[in-house]
């Protein structure tokens, strides 16, 4: 990869939705050599898709936690609860971590009453859970911007 590619990276992370002549003129390509560029980060693996940004207000899901969960340590429990994750909506991120706590996930619900019912309902019911702890965003300090693609 070279400063073009990550150039052509910073770019698209900044805004994916740049037309390709766009993009070229941004990092000193003409439209052709651009394309070709992309589309090989694209099947390489290297862009892995495009998505738009959401205001979780504007879609009723402006009350959002950071959960630590430990679940018990056997191959069956993790496998059993990492899949049931995957069905839970409210779970906008999860992450299995070396030590404790096993697992942190990001939550994104409507408010206090609806984390909750979700509290109760699922994550406490999910199997292996041993220790649920919460800790809800008061603030939004820095938004995810993409990755730096420095060499």
């Amino acid at each position: 990869m070279d400063e073009i590619d990550r150039a052509i990276l910073r770019e698209l992370q900044e805004d994916g939705r740049l037309s390709n002549q766009e993009l070229a003129a941004r990092v000193g390509l003409t439209p052709s050599p651009c394309m070709r560029r992309v589309r090989q980060l694209e099947q390489d693996g290297v862009i892995r898709g495009y998505r738009a940004v959401i205001d979780p207000e504007a879609v009723g899901r402006g009350f959002e936690v950071l959960v630590s969960i430990e679940v018990k340590r056997d191959r069956e429990a993790v496998e059993a609860f990492e899949a049931a994750l995957r069905d839970i909506p409210d779970v906008v991120e999860a992450y299995r971590l070396f030590g404790s706590p096993g697992c942190l996930l990001r939550i994104a619900v409507a408010d206090l009453r609806a984390y909750e019912r979700l509290w109760i309902e699922k994550l406490t019911a999910l199997t292996g859970v041993t220790e649920v702890n919460s800790q809800i965003i008061m603030k939004r300090v820095k938004e995810p911007r993409g990755l730096p693609v420095d060499g």
